[in-house]
């Protein structure tokens, strides 16, 4: 499986992979509106998504963000949904902002489960600002060959 790099946003995406939602906005990153600024880094959370024998693994990078702040849902059809919001940070009267890089907003990421993932078994957790989201699969079970005699 090829990952094509992609040459609006400068992420990573596999166009071939029928489980991605990603869906491509080409408007993103123009200055339209404050609002788009304002989330231009927190929306394009980055996520990793590997498989194992066991399960499926999504790794999200969500720096500064308490556990509060996101959330994690299986809709129906097999979509794994993983959002949340950082709040901005209010200016004081009294106080003096000489540079504000980090941004504040809502992220959203949807992917599309495989048949064998146990939806009923979803696991998340978040450690020093990285997310851990396990889905279990079923267990594949190996096709029983029985040898026929033949006759004759």
């Amino acid at each position: 499986m090829s990952l094509i790099p992609s040459f609006f946003g400068n992420r990573r995406s596999n166009v071939f992979d029928p489980f991605s939602l990603d869906i491509w906005d080409p408007f993103e990153g123009f200055p339209f509106s404050t609002a788009a600024r304002e989330t231009t880094a927190i929306a394009n959370a980055r996520i990793d998504w590997k498989e194992t024998p066991e399960s499926h693994v999504f790794k999200v990078d969500v720096p500064g963000l308490k556990k509060e702040e996101v959330k994690v849902e299986v809709e129906d059809g097999r979509i794994l949904q993983i959002s949340g919001e950082r709040s901005k940070e209010q200016e004081e009267k009294n106080e003096k902002w000489h540079r504000v890089e980090r941004s504040g907003g809502k992220f959203l990421r949807r992917f599309r489960l495989p048949e064998n993932a146990k939806l009923d078994q979803v696991k998340a957790g978040m450690e020093n600002g990285v997310l851990t989201v396990t889905v279990p699969k079923e267990e594949v079970k190996k096709a029983e060959v029985k040898a026929i005699d033949i006759s004759g």
